[in-house]
């Protein structure tokens, strides 16, 4: 047997993907007989480990794929299925290599700005993952995904620069050795000041929304397939600490958050449920979401501020702040907020 053996990084989109689904999916000339049997001698495995065709993968976890030989022919390679691409335009580069706030040999930052897609879909032609082979700056290796930010919220992502680079990362996700902090204007001033919400949350399917283009009316209208509850009896644990910075009388709040767990709109639901649903969430706050006479606050006030996270070759904490995007700043101005007088957005969420 020639050839080399090769990692891959589960992406954000395969978690939960049992581990022959992924062959299938990245290797389909390869026969489940042969996998089979790969997997029994241990030739295949998931994060230095043996394992078995029925294995859920998660994301960022590393799976070892040895030299694959299919077809009639000695030594044919079995290659990843090949996926066509559009080539950058110049326009599309500068505006990847412009969202870039942190970089060095092994990590990337991106500030992501608010409806821009982290991943591709069936309706999602224009993706954060579409546009980082303008993010090699010179290296051989395209950089890696190793978390997700909703479409709507905007903030710091990180890129790990090499199979090595991001599986560390992924692993530190994984650990929870990474605090993420965010911060959101809600509607309503949380009770108390600061506190931690520790409701389990699970997924629930929903109704199509109407076009993406929308009103306030139609922001409030609009819910995607799927949608999140609060759900204590088979739901999945999500804690959230959280402090109001400031606040505007009962009306609106500036709120820092720090998600311990990493639930699909976990914050979103969680403030919802204290009744102080975020501003420009109409998904969970309904007509709650919005402030009467704002016509500006119709798009969501959530940010991942700041990311604390080890590097992945020294191990020495590296810390990254976004500014805020556009509309949030706006608000923060007719709130009489200053951002920059918090010097440590970690500081206030301490448990």
């Amino acid at each position: 047997m020639t050839g080399e053996a090769r990692t891959h990084i589960v992406a954000a989109g395969e978690a939960e993907l049992r581990l022959d689904r992924w062959f299938k999916r990245h290797f389909p000339a390869l026969s489940h007989g042969r996998l089979e049997k790969l997997l029994r001698t241990g030739q295949v495995r998931v994060d230095g480990r043996r394992a078995k065709a029925g294995l859920r993968l998660a994301e960022g976890q590393t799976v070892r794929v040895p030299p694959l030989f299919e077809g009639n022919q000695p030594g044919e390679v079995a290659r990843p299925r090949a996926t066509s691409a559009p080539a950058l335009s110049d326009k599309d580069a500068r505006f990847a290599q412009g969202l870039v706030i942190y970089r060095d040999e092994d990590v990337i930052a991106v500030n992501k700005p608010p409806g821009l897609a982290v991943q591709g879909g069936s309706r999602t032609e224009r993706h954060l993952d579409g546009l980082l082979d303008a993010l090699r700056f010179g290296a051989s290796e395209r950089p890696r995904l190793v978390h997700r930010l909703d479409k709507d919220t905007s903030g710091v992502l990180l890129l790990g620069r090499s199979a090595h680079a991001a599986a560390r990362l992924a692993e530190a996700f994984r650990e929870k050795t990474t605090r993420k902090i965010y911060w959101a204007i809600t509607v309503g001033v949380p009770r108390p000041l600061r506190g931690k919400i520790d409701w389990p949350v699970s997924k629930r399917p929903g109704r199509p929304g109407p076009p993406s283009r929308a009103s306030r009316k139609e922001a409030v209208q609009r819910a995607a397939a799927e949608h999140v509850v609060l759900d204590a009896e088979e739901g999945k644990r999500a804690m959230t600490y959280y402090s109001v910075v400031e606040h505007m009388g009962r009306e609106a709040a500036w709120v820092a958050l720090w998600p311990v767990t990493g639930r699909t709109h976990q914050l979103r639901v969680h403030l919802a449920a204290l009744g102080t649903p975020i501003l420009g969430d109409g998904k969970y706050g309904g007509s709650g979401g919005f402030l009467a006479g704002e016509a500006h606050a119709t798009k969501l006030h959530l940010h991942a501020r700041a990311i604390a996270v080890p590097h992945p070759r020294t191990g020495r904490p590296i810390t990254v702040a976004a500014p805020l995007p556009e509309h949030m700043r706006t608000t923060w101005r007719f709130f009489g907020f200053d951002p920059e007088s918090v010097e440590d957005p970690f500081a206030a969420l301490e448990p």
